[in-house]
């Protein structure tokens, strides 16, 4: 083999190369059930939880609510993004495509209600339970506040679910 070919083929070894479509494609995949995953079962065991009306259990899961939304939720959110915009930026694509538009339009838009909404909403419960936790009275507000997390969580879950759509189908 002539030295230029050996030269180039050692080069061509061991040459960093970028990131494929497909591996931000599992970065966005790996995103996406850890951040809906999350967020149907998070609410799950909540309700569950305050259907006992037992305050320890009820603060234990008050607390779990507030570490996984920051593990999981979260990291999901950082995973999507960086998935998503990496298989943008290696796939050529164009983010005026109707199904990115909506795709993005939505992820904002849940983002937002859980900035807004829920986030303020789950803070103000974690402050409560932390009273209640040792065994004293679970305060109306509380309840008040879980009425509206369900809500605005179902309104946010559902958005991105909606979403699902959107990445698959590419309307």
């Amino acid at each position: 083999m002539p030295p230029r070919i050996a030269l180039r083929s050692i080069r061509a070894t061991y040459e960093i190369k970028p990131m494929s479509y497909n591996a931000f494609k599992v970065i966005h995949l790996f995103g996406v059930v850890l951040f809906l995953g999350n967020i149907i079962v998070t609410a799950l065991w909540k309700m569950l939880a305050d259907r006992t009306r037992e305050p320890a259990v009820i603060a234990y899961a008050q607390w779990l609510v507030t570490l996984t939304d920051w593990i999981f939720t979260a990291g999901g959110v950082v995973l999507i993004l960086i998935g998503a915009y990496g298989m943008v930026a290696v796939g050529g694509l164009d983010l005026r495509q109707t199904w990115l538009v909506w795709g993005q339009s939505l992820f904002v838009l849940s983002g937002l209600i859980w900035v807004a909404m829920l986030i303020p909403t789950q803070i103000a419960q974690a402050r409560l339970a932390r009273a209640f936790a040792a065994g004293g009275p679970i305060p109306d507000s509380y309840w008040r506040l879980g009425r509206r997390w369900a809500i605005w969580g179902a309104i946010a879950t559902i958005i991105p679910l909606c979403n699902l759509y959107f990445m698959v189908f590419k309307p």
